[in-house]
């Protein structure tokens, strides 16, 4: 249904090609000449939207496939070497990885605009089923792509969803087989995720086509679900179409530029900034935001084989809702019962998201089967029952009388969906959140830091302090393997000269080798070379510190959270906070106490620590007043080198904060004004359409 094209080219060589290969008369009838119905709101916007997020997803991520290393030894360290060494590296994860939360974010809307209005009714099943498609196909790269940082969550998400293909009657075990490529999780497993994860993407685009196909076939739907019937009902797409759909993208910008330069770990796992570890099982294996209502309705069925059955109809269902609704009428605006019951939905989809992320356990498993049976009730049952007895209100006799029965006020309900959208996302982060808290220590208080909020920067004498207490104290159990000593006189960092970093990293022995001789030797250290570990292996370090392993302090202020919970994670996304970490880190050095609470069994060799998970930790007590001496007169006290060090650490973790932030701050002012302008544009170009 491509609109009529009069695309003539007045180039000689531009003729040539269009007579042997019309791709720009397509294009023209396609994008600019398309009759497009003149009542579309903006949730028609999350279609250029998703297009674009397409986009954005397979640039960063070819790009980010050059520098990534799909080897279990190796996978992990790839990923910080991005963030840290490769040029924008650190723009590129963010953009890839938040951008993976926002076209999911996008792609839900999409859909429940389309449930909303009956987009899935005669002419346009096909374009559904391909949307279907499409969105089985995302869930299967964005798992993949979850899994390729080779993290403890990313690594134990993959061996948890991969395992349950083996309820699969006859075949399961050797489906699991193929897809490890072994008998376990390991180098295999990742090597086929890379390799899938970077082709789905081109098979997405390409049902992309199909589906745009589709629609230009059947025609766009719209608010009042009426088809076009006169030139009045429509105008062409150009630029009338694309002016609003740019408006609409650059809002979503500014959303999703919040989260890469501000919240960029949000969205994200603190344990994924461990490296993956077969012999250690995370308290919650909870999977990423966007999967969460269906791993509710797969654990909300005991059987093993059901809840897969369950949890993969769930997605399945969607693809026969052409002929499970039968209503005529398509837009739920004028069904009163069907526009009900479709918020219902709504919220048991958002109850069943919350669920996902609590633990599987009491009144969370009952309300979960509930939730389970409500989601399929209202496919099944309930959307064939109402076609059948519902009395809908009448529907205009066209788009144009659509067009001009609406006033200004039709505005708010829109406003209002946006607010109420804002609040479900909050509820259902914060319950992923909450999923996350370290389990049995108490939540550490919160800080005040000096890197905190959009204007936030490190204090250089706070982190040249932590560095002499990472020095003195912790780096004779501690590495810092992720951080060279030539970052020591970047730019963002500790702001030591060149010649400085140079002489603190010749006070270190790095081992080299081999020499002419074939033995290996030691030399003073030099600005190229990363801090050494105290330990030549993790055997000798459990060794030295009775069976415990100390952890490298690289990402340790990232790695380590406690969740804040729903309304206050909300709250977190528009103040920015997300310095859990570092108030964890501070509460754990100083929340030692010499002797336990009345009744607590201390195990023997471990230490009372009143924010440690389960109190009990092996590490003794490392702080003491008067163990470090500051030459700047700074107090030497516990909470001083606390504070200090985490600064420190804190920069270790994220190298590049502050050209993150002031980055952040100029391209917001560029979306901002770009958005103003869109905006005036679209009400000039708009002004000759009412």
């Amino acid at each position: 249904m491509s609109g009529p094209s009069d695309f003539q080219p007045t180039n000689p060589a531009l003729k040539w090609i269009e007579r042997r290969l019309p791709i720009m008369g397509l294009m023209h009838s396609s994008f600019v000449a398309y009759p497009t119905p003149r009542n579309l709101n903006y949730w028609w916007t999350f279609g250029a939207i998703l297009s674009f997020m397409l986009g954005v997803q397979i640039l960063t991520g070819v790009i980010l496939a050059m520098h990534y290393t799909p080897h279990a030894d190796m996978a992990f360290k790839s990923v910080e070497l991005i963030v840290r060494d490769v040029n924008y590296g650190w723009l590129l994860r963010n953009v890839h990885a938040c951008g993976a939360s926002m076209f999911f974010f996008a792609v839900y809307i999409h859909m429940f605009r389309g449930l909303y209005y009956g987009s899935y009714k005669e002419p346009r099943e096909v374009l559904w089923i391909l949307g279907v498609i499409i969105y089985l196909l995302m869930m299967a790269t964005g798992f993949m792509g979850y899994v390729l940082p080779w993290g403890q969550m990313s690594f134990w998400g993959a061996t948890v969803i991969t395992n349950l293909f083996s309820a699969v009657p006859y075949f399961g075990e050797s489906i699991v087989t193929l897809l490890w490529g072994g008998y376990a999780v390991g180098n295999p497993t990742l090597n086929r995720f890379f390799s899938l994860h970077y082709l789905l993407p081109f098979v997405i685009a390409g049902v992309v086509v199909l589906h745009v196909w589709a629609l230009h076939v059947a025609g766009q739907n719209n608010p009042a679900g009426v088809e076009a019937k006169t030139e009045k009902d429509t105008v062409p797409f150009t630029p009338y179409a694309t002016i609003k759909d740019m408006f609409g993208v650059s809002c979503f910008l500014l959303f999703f530029a919040w989260f890469i330069f501000y919240m960029p770990n949000y969205l994200g796992d603190p344990e994924n900034y461990i490296p993956a570890n077969p012999a250690v099982t995370p308290a919650h294996i909870v999977p990423e935001w966007y999967y969460l209502p269906f791993y509710a309705i797969l654990r909300s069925i005991p059987n093993k084989l059901a809840g897969v059955v369950a949890m993969f109809g769930a997605i399945v269902v969607l693809a026969f809702l052409p002929w499970l609704d039968n209503a005529k009428t398509r837009s739920s605006k004028y069904r009163p019962l069907a526009k009900q019951f479709f918020w219902i939905f709504v919220l048991v989809c958002i109850g069943l998201g919350y669920l996902g992320a609590q633990p599987p356990e009491g009144i969370y498993v009952i309300v979960g089967r509930i939730l389970t049976v409500l989601y399929f009730a209202y496919f099944l049952i309930l959307l064939p029952l109402l076609s059948r007895i519902e009395k809908p209100r009448p529907v205009p006799n066209s788009i144009a009388d659509d067009v001009l029965a609406k006033s200004g006020g039709k505005a708010v309900p829109m406003v209002s969906s946006v607010i109420a959208l804002m609040v479900a996302a909050g509820l259902l982060f914060g319950g992923a959140d909450s999923a996350r808290a370290a389990e049995g220590g108490t939540k550490p208080p919160a800080q005040t830091w000096s890197f905190s909020g959009p204007f936030g920067k490190f204090d250089r004498g706070a982190m040249q302090r932590g560095l002499k207490v990472y020095k003195e104290v912790c780096a004779a159990c501690h590495g810092l393997s992720f951080v060279a000593f030539r970052n020591l006189a970047e730019a963002g960092g500790p702001g030591y000269s060149v010649a400085q970093a140079q002489a603190f990293a010749s006070d270190y022995k790095v081992k080299d080798g081999p020499n002419d001789q074939g033995e290996m030797f030691e030399r003073p250290g030099r600005p190229a070379d990363y801090f050494p570990s105290p330990f030549p292996n993790e055997q000798a370090a459990r060794a030295a510190n009775g069976g415990a392993f100390p952890p490298d302090l690289s990402l340790i202020t990232k790695a380590r959270s406690y969740g804040r919970g729903f309304p206050q994670f909300l709250i977190d996304f528009f103040t920015q906070y997300q310095e859990q970490g570092p108030d964890y880190i501070v509460a754990l050095l100083q929340g030692y106490e010499d002797k336990p609470p009345a009744g607590f069994n201390l195990p023997s060799g471990s230490f009372y620590n009143n924010y440690f998970p389960g109190h009990a930790i092996k590490m003794p007590k490392p702080l003491s007043d008067g163990q470090v001496t500051y030459d700047d007169g700074a107090p030497a006290t516990v909470a001083q080198y606390a504070k200090d060090v985490t600064t420190f650490l804190m920069w270790a973790a994220e190298p590049h904060m502050e050209a993150r932030k002031q980055l952040g701050l100029q391209v917001f002012v560029f979306l901002i004004l770009l958005t103003v302008l869109l905006y005036f544009t679209k009400k000039k170009v708009w002004a000759n359409a009412h």
